[in-house]
């Protein structure tokens, strides 16, 4: 049985993968799912969504942020409001940030980082399955599919229809 290499946090601040970037869990370098054109086409459309409809936040794909001192996970979509963080990850909760689901993801690894999401304080994290067409909302000790279809946060308000991204 093969054992990983462990990494320290500098060392993988510090570096960028030619094949895409990876998340950091406990030393560990994680490779993210291969997304698949309909993946990178929802991402970059819901970023742009947001950024046109909402100037007041910053909207950023693929950042690294750091939910604890041994883990940095790297959501498909990150929107915050207030200064637009720098560096090389993103150290305080923003507003929300989004999970697209690719079809090698697997659902407990997905819920662990939803849950370390709202475990660092952000407010709204936002599931979608491309190959569903549907949504869901997590907030602290919530799930709840968008059933009428629109994908909300509050403070400020959001509401983003997924028939404006499919």
């Amino acid at each position: 049985m093969a054992t990983a290499t462990l990494v320290s946090v500098d060392e993988y601040l510090n570096s960028s993968y030619p094949d895409g970037d990876r998340e950091y869990v406990e030393g560990r370098l994680v490779e993210l799912g291969m997304p698949t054109c309909e993946h990178g086409f929802l991402q970059s459309d819901l970023a742009r969504y947001l950024g046109q409809h909402y100037p007041l936040l910053w909207v950023g794909i693929s950042i690294r942020i750091q939910v604890t001192e041994t883990r940095y996970r790297v959501p498909d979509v990150v929107a915050g409001t207030g200064d637009r963080p720098g560096g090389k990850a993103i150290y305080a909760p923003p507003l929300l940030v989004v999970e697209i689901t690719s079809p090698d993801d697997r659902i407990g690894e997905l819920d662990e980082k939803i849950e370390e999401y709202l475990a660092l304080g952000i407010p709204y994290v936002w599931e979608i399955n491309p190959r569903t067409r549907k949504g869901y909302i997590h907030t602290p000790g919530h799930r709840r599919e968008a059933t009428d279809g629109i994908l909300r946060a509050s403070e400020p308000e959001i509401a983003v229809p997924l028939a404006e991204l499919f």
